[in-house]
């Protein structure tokens, strides 16, 4: 019985070929074949045999093309936006466009190399819901570490975090600052902090900056990886604004020149994880009553099995 299908496309320059096998890859097709130099195989998740009639709205230009029916080529994809766009850059030539007002759909016709026809339609997929914390401070209670060393610009990722934090709602006197030599002693400091449970979040600020021998990348390695493992051990978020730069000319872009402010960044990730744990928290809270709830009722039914039994038993016991 029938065990697979195959469709070729024919063309004659081998310009052609690569510019198409180009396309094709480009949307995410993927080459199962090296071939010959005139030949490319490629496959797709899905593959379908369609039979169709041709609808009488479709642009004459189009129709036009498909007199030989054989070069057409129908594609669907989860993102016809970014197809589109790869086509533009391509300088592929648009035969038609057209959105439903139904579904939302995109449909769109392209002329490719060797008289071929393809057309893309699809929307864009759906993504599921998820859970997320907002940039809500109010009621939150943040620790700052900051380095000492480099107090040029840590003093500015300072100013950049406390700016953050009041502008989503903090208030100063549920912000605590403690300012520790270097970017090494920042893992310790934060642990301390941490280990407290006074604290929503904690942001670690420190600037880096790489000289002639191995030392930066030790300092590096260990600041990042004990901050990391402070906030897996104590289960309170800790937000990375430690600079690690080639140059001092590279730190001062990011802190508040060129490339924003690190520390304003830290707190605003901060804010959101603090905001995320509550988030978590309440759904784990949530999902125990449920169980609860469920483990209760099914108590219950037994119980009242057992009862219903127990109340036949007496009743035959008396009939006898």
């Amino acid at each position: 019985m029938l065990k697979s299908l195959h469709i070729g496309r024919y063309v004659i320059k081998p310009e052609d070929l690569r510019a198409l096998a180009s396309f094709l890859e480009a949307i995410g097709f993927q080459q199962v074949s090296e071939g010959d130099g005139r030949s490319a195989i490629f496959s797709a998740p899905v593959g379908l045999l369609s039979v169709n009639a041709l609808p009488s709205e479709y642009p004459q230009q189009v129709l036009d093309h498909l007199k030989d029916v054989n070069r057409l080529i129908v594609l669907e994809v989860s993102n016809p936006d970014d197809v589109f766009e790869i086509a533009k850059k391509k300088k592929l030539k648009v035969l038609a466009d057209s959105v439903s007002p139904k579904t939302g759909e995109r449909s769109f016709s392209l002329a490719l190399p060797g008289d071929i026809i393809v057309t893309v339609h699809g929307k864009p997929d759906e993504l599921p819901e998820g859970m997320e914390g907002n940039l809500k401070a109010e009621g939150k209670r943040f620790a700052i570490v900051v380095s000492r060393f480099n107090a040029f610009i840590t003093e500015r990722l300072l100013q950049g975090a406390l700016d953050a934090l009041r502008r989503t709602g903090a208030r100063r006197q549920d912000i605590e600052i403690m300012r520790v030599p270097g970017s090494f002693e920042l893992p310790s400091a934060a642990r301390m902090l941490a280990s407290r449970g006074n604290y929503d979040a904690v942001i670690c600020l420190g600037c880096l900056l790489r000289g002639e021998t191995a030392h930066y990348d030790v300092i590096v390695n260990e600041c990042a990886r004990g901050i990391g493992q402070s906030g897996q051990d104590t289960g309170v978020p800790h937000a990375f604004g430690v600079l690690t730069c080639d140059t001092l000319e590279q730190a001062i872009d990011r802190a508040g020149l060129k490339m924003g402010n690190k520390g304003f960044e830290a707190a605003l990730a901060a804010v959101e994880m603090a905001n995320l744990k509550s988030v978590v928290n309440r759904q784990s809270s949530v999902d125990r009553q449920a169980a609860a709830g469920s483990r209760a009722s099914g108590v219950g039914k037994k119980k009242g099995v057992a009862q219903t039994s127990r109340r036949k038993r007496s009743s035959r016991s008396r009939k006898g």
